[in-house]
């Protein structure tokens, strides 16, 4: 199984071709990095200091500049980065330049908040479509777009050009929606479900799990709470 959090990113040039390998913690931290950068341009800020974007992103000076060595930016001794610029050379090592279209398959609670979030068009994503299979369901309208029919996914997928695929669908079903999906040519999946899916070789596979994620929180609050019970 191919993992965006077990193995090394692949960063592409506009050839397609691997351009060079940056680590999983350096792409996570990267995405903090043109946030604050986002941000700052909003504001008007031309120009930014390491320490100072350091600051807005929680690391440290020396986590940020070797972060950014892998993008080719070292800013200047004295004059920090230009934001404009180091935005776009963020954005290019993510992939932001390329046009993502994004389905969604599962239109329940989390499926619809997911839709209709407006912070993926800034960001460079497009949401094309979703599918449920609920016949109660197929038809409606979820912020600008009308559910499909799940059992219509590959010519949908393929109608609209969608090449990154959200799963948020029961654990049951969820390795049969992404064999399908993988199947219908899409190599990008970020799903939802609380199952370990399997894929092949080439296709990039990320997991949510938020229950993981707050028994991880839980862990460190109860040592925070009652330092004295880890001894």
């Amino acid at each position: 199984m191919t993992s965006l959090d077990s193995s090394p990113e692949a960063v592409h040039g506009d050839s397609g071709t691997a351009a060079k390998q940056i680590p999983p913690a350096a792409v996570a931290r990267l995405t903090i990095y043109l946030r604050a950068l986002t941000t700052m341009l909003a504001e008007g800020v031309e120009r930014v200091s390491s320490e100072s974007l350091a600051e807005a992103s929680g690391v440290s000076s020396s986590t940020l500049r070797k972060d950014l060595s892998h993008v080719g930016s070292y800013g200047t001794r004295g004059v920090g980065y230009e934001v404009q610029y180091l935005s776009r050379n963020i954005s290019a090592a993510l992939g932001l330049t390329r046009d993502w279209k994004v389905a969604i398959v599962g239109a329940g609670n989390l499926g619809k908040a997911l839709a209709r979030y407006g912070g993926f068009e800034s960001r460079g994503f497009d949401v094309v479509a979703i599918f449920d299979a609920d016949q109660m369901v197929v038809g409606n309208e979820v912020g600008w777009l009308r559910v499909s029919d799940v059992a219509d996914l590959e010519p949908v997928l393929q109608r609209t050009g969608a090449n990154m695929v959200v799963l948020a669908l029961p654990a049951a079903v969820a390795q049969g929606v992404c064999d399908r999906v993988i199947a219908a040519g899409v190599r990008s999946i970020l799903s939802f479900a609380p199952v370990m899916l399997q894929v092949p070789p080439g296709v990039n596979l990320r997991k949510v799990d938020m229950a993981t994620e707050l028994q991880i929180l839980a862990y460190h609050a109860q040592r925070i709470q009652a330092p004295e019970d880890a001894e």
